[in-house]
């Protein structure tokens, strides 16, 4: 037998890897549907032996087995589809993607086969109602499972369960197209330039990142994209105004073409399957649905919050935009655009030259910025090198809690890119496997998140004796940062923007709130909390970018070793509200379309384009665009779990000025006030409560009056008085 005949799929298997990490060095693409199908076939078994006991349905005999008993043999469905997606975001290919639309329908189905199996039902029913004294843990998992049971269908007659299953399947390929379509228009569009004269007003950076893009694709010349790194600092810095043009319409059309990557009929159906499926289980609409689970509870007190944020930050943000319009008045002409050595002025596509147009705004912001406070990115940028940074960000936490970082080249990874940490409590005693993963990719979604390989538990060693101090093993998380940060070129390290500085912070708050879980169970330990709160660990670590004692940790200028001038400190602190209050007003734009799509009691199916102009209008200040369009391309509330949720980042906005509000009262690296932080909310996961934990740490209800007072805003007399309505 030879050895490739002897090989074995390395899901099948202990990993033998550091701290049971995932050997991706050994796994293939024929790996996944073999362990997907294997995986399957166990789950069904294991569900068979809970719902064919004999014995009556306990706490104990069912909802842990149906919901956290940990057995590497049962658990094998969840390692690998957590390999698999995780790997669907960050490292894909076509083979990769062939295989998800293969394998999504056969998933979902095997879901609803476990969520609406009415002998499995009527267990965990007969536990909701009977059971022995819970802890609060213990009882928040069983309320957790029997409404997760509820929310899937299980009370629904045998029709009603038929059709679910048709709409919850469809749905998982709609989402699942959504997202491939994205990542392939996003990657498929470059920007190439071969005249150096088209380059003008570009800081160096930006130039050689796209020389060496060129250079990737066997190109002369210079290669912009729409990933992060290479986008922004062309519509920041480009003197050429119709290029900027080609580039804000290459980002803003995205899945609006006439092609087969067009998400228009891909949205107008996954709103009205999931508008179908909250009314086929009970609910008026979707956010009914949705934010039964939620801190805001109802779409009331949605629109209360993005209509108090509107009330409070629009008179504040029309004179942003009345200031940028007067600054860049004399400076807009029709020839405005001209490239350096070219007898004729680029063309303005129709567009009267003399007014401010969408591609202009980050363009002109830099020159109001630079002229306010004569601050640019590009002067912070040698201050922040990525080696450097990583070093500071680490820094922070060991600051703040005691723990430590050290990579560990032995613990496989997915691509050269990506570094393997182990963490170290303060005790010394390990806590977590962090990977970080920071640059772009061909394969690779754009934006930022954190995600998990292996989430925290509490695991009975002896499974023959009852759980308990002297019969359990704390099985560490493997979390997992993953960016699109500046890359390197040839001769200059990694070097960041304070954005950039402030993406990593806010991923780290999320790592940091799933690496201190310590929770009995894994479906609530770590970020499976309620979806407004889980945004609060992650903005509040933003808090500390403009922290003059932090950045003196670690912002030096790579080449001369000189810190961050004291100078550039002030000019960051000075500038942190410029154009806030514009900032505030595009989020809660994004909160209003979500909300709108998502309150329809009834069928959709309007012009997806319009309705977004009319969704979000209140929330908009200048004159909008027909021709372009941001629900097609809108992940989160498509196919990234945000849907009738994306006025989360707002709700926890709210949340981590006030709780940032007791750490600049306390210190800010007091440690006593962060060990109350981890106690209290990054250590408990979704074991109770949001607004209990939160009470706890804070001392009471958090208020609007931190996040206005941080961002220099003065509540206005109808905002005094309440007067704000949906």
């Amino acid at each position: 037998m030879t050895q490739e005949n002897e090989r074995r799929n390395p899901f099948f298997e202990p990993y033998n890897t550091p701290h049971d990490t995932v050997p991706f060095d050994r796994i293939r693409l024929e790996d996944f549907e073999e362990a997907f199908m294997e995986g399957i076939r166990r789950d069904d078994e294991q569900i068979e032996k809970i719902i064919n006991d004999p014995a009556k349905p306990t706490f104990d005999n069912t909802i842990i087995s149906v919901d956290d008993e940990k057995d590497n043999y049962y658990d094998l469905l969840s390692r690998v589809s957590t390999v698999f997606f995780n790997m669907l975001s960050a490292e894909t290919n076509d083979a990769m993607d062939e295989l998800a639309q293969k394998m999504q329908p056969i998933l979902t189905k095997h879901a609803n086969d476990i969520r609406l199996n009415e002998r499995l039902f009527e267990r965990i029913k007969y536990v909701h109602r009977h059971h022995r004294k819970l802890t609060a843990e213990e009882k928040m998992l069983l309320d957790t499972c029997y409404d997760g049971f509820v929310r899937s269908g299980a009370l629904l007659d045998k029709e009603g369960k038929e059709r679910l299953r048709q709409l919850t399947e469809e749905a998982s390929m709609l989402s699942l197209q959504f997202s491939q379509n994205l990542l392939k228009e996003q990657k498929a569009f470059t920007l190439h330039l071969t005249d150096e004269a088209q380059l003008d007003g570009l800081p160096v950076t930006a130039r050689e990142a796209a020389a060496l893009a060129a250079k990737e694709r066997d190109l002369e010349g210079w290669v912009f994209t729409l990933d992060y790194p290479s986008y922004q600092p062309f519509m920041t810095y480009s003197t050429q105004r119709e290029l900027r043009r080609q580039m804000y319409m290459a980002r803003n059309t995205i899945c609006s073409h006439a092609n087969a990557e067009n998400n228009l009929e891909v949205c107008k159906r996954l709103v009205n399957l999931r508008r179908e499926i909250a009314q086929l289980l009970g609910f008026k609409t979707y956010a009914d649905y949705v934010l039964r689970r939620r801190m805001a509870g109802n779409v009331r007190s949605v629109y209360k919050l993005l209509n108090e944020l509107i009330v409070a930050y629009k008179p504040t943000a029309l004179k942003e935009r009345e200031e940028l319009k007067k600054m860049a008045a004399p400076l807009l002409s029709p020839r405005q655009g001209r490239r350096k050595g070219a007898n004729q002025p680029l063309p303005q596509s129709g567009e009267d030259g003399k007014k401010l147009q969408p591609w202009d705004m980050s363009f002109y912001s830099h020159k109001l910025q630079m002229k306010k406070y004569n601050l640019d990115a590009e002067m912070l940028r040698p201050y922040f090198q990525l080696d450097k940074v990583i070093s500071g960000v680490f820094g922070l936490a060991t600051r703040l809690y005691g723990i430590t970082f050290k990579e560990n080249t032995a613990i496989p990874v997915y691509h050269p890119d990506v570094k393997a940490y182990e963490v170290f409590d303060k005790d010394g005693s390990f806590l977590a496997v962090f990977y970080a993963d920071f640059h772009p990719r061909k394969g690779k979604q754009g934006g930022a998140w954190m995600t998990e390989y292996q989430g925290q538990w509490l695991e009975r060693e002896d499974v023959h004796k009852p759980f308990g101090a002297g019969n359990c093993k704390n099985v560490r998380p493997h979390v997992s940062v993953v960016m699109n940060l500046t890359k390197p070129t040839e001769d200059k390290p990694a070097l960041l923007t304070l954005g950039e500085v402030e993406t990593f912070l806010h991923e780290f708050g999320h790592s940091l709130h799933g690496m201190f879980a310590n929770t009995r169970f894994e479906s609530l330990s770590g970020t499976n909390v309620w979806w407004d709160f889980v945004e609060l660990p992650s903005q509040f670590m933003e808090n500390f970018a403009i922290e003059k004692e932090f950045l003196r940790t670690f912002a030096y200028h790579y080449e001369t070793g000189e810190p961050l001038p004291d100078e550039l400190i002030r000019r960051i602190v000075r500038s942190r509200n410029f154009m806030a209050a514009t900032a505030c007003l595009r989020q809660v734009s994004f909160g209003l379309l979500d909300m709108a799509y998502y309150t329809r009691k009834d069928a959709f199916d309007e012009d997806i384009i319009a309705f977004e102009k009319k969704a979000w209008q209140k929330a908009i200040l200048g004159r909008q665009r027909t021709d372009t369009c941001m629900t097609v391309q809108f992940s989160h509330i498509m196919a990234g779990g945000y849907a009738a949720g994306y006025y989360s980042y707002k709700w926890a906005e709210v949340l981590d000025a006030d709780a940032f509000a007791v750490f600049k009262r306390e210190g800010i690296f007091n440690p006593e006030t962060a060990q109350r932080f981890r106690d209290c909310i990054l250590s408990k996961g979704g074991t109770e409560n949001p607004m209990v934990l939160y009470t706890r740490f804070r001392g009471g209800e958090p208020t609007i009056d931190a996040l206005l007072k941080r961002n220099g805003i003065k509540p206005t007399q109808a905002l005094q008085k309440g007067r704000v309505s949906k």
